[in-house]
């Protein structure tokens, strides 16, 4: 298992035991509250609700945004890596053709230093004492 799902394991196990956490304090009030004469039941109720759920949202709402955070620092990675490894590229096309036109201009003087044929020699021969 990778670190970085260790990782998510980990928060998924804590996020998952603070909402249990927060869901047997909501019921230990919701019975309480219940066990109390009747007066404005339905505000308390929703006020409870509205805690838990901000409580839990706050905590989803930050794991995204530090989501789009790693997202967005692997995306400006692979952008310059992608600008580094074009450079590369055009450094080895450069160089590529330098060494072929080098290459050729070598042949070119190796051809001149090049024995004659035996034919070409002899009607050298010939030419010069004819």
């Amino acid at each position: 298992m990778s670190a970085k799902s260790e990782r998510s394991g980990e928060i998924d196990q804590t996020m998952a035991a603070e909402l249990e956490g927060e869901v047997r304090e909501f019921i230990r009030r919701d019975v309480s509250f219940w066990r109390r004469p009747r007066t404005d039941v339905s505000s308390e109720a929703a006020e409870n609700v509205n805690n838990v759920l901000q409580r839990v949202s706050s905590v989803s709402i930050e794991e995204i945004e530090r989501v789009i955070n790693e997202l967005e620092n692997v995306r400006d990675v692979l952008r310059e890596e992608g600008d580094r490894v074009q450079r590369e590229i055009t450094n080895y096309a450069n160089l590529s053709q330098a060494a072929m036109s080098s290459m050729k201009i070598i042949a070119d003087s190796l051809a001149q230093w090049r024995p004659a044929s035996p034919q070409a020699r002899h009607e050298q021969v010939r030419h010069d004492v004819g």
